[in-house]
């Protein structure tokens, strides 16, 4: 099943280009996941609503490829969109 809402917003932690559609979210996360991340939550917030829910606060990833490690804040809304939650917005 998709997982994205139709108007989904990409705000990638690893790179400077919004990603608005299925094509580009794919080609971040392809290159993305090349470097080999484990990440780690270190606060997190999340608020429930009608047909909607957020997760917020701040990760860390290590890169396992290199040992690059990147801190960065998070924020996931998810709908609730043809029977199924689905993600409205990443950043």
């Amino acid at each position: 099943s998709r997982q994205l809402s139709w108007g989904v917003v990409l705000l990638p932690t690893v790179s400077d280009i919004p990603r608005t559609d299925y094509f580009g979210i794919v080609d971040y996360f392809e290159n993305f996941l090349k470097l080999k991340p484990q990440g780690e939550i270190e606060s997190g917030d999340i608020v429930i609503g009608a047909n909607w829910a957020q997760d917020a606060g701040i990760y860390e990833f290590t890169m396992g490829a290199n040992g690059k490690k990147v801190k960065g804040r998070y924020t996931f809304v998810y709908v609730f969109e043809d029977g199924e939650w689905k993600i409205s917005q990443h950043h």
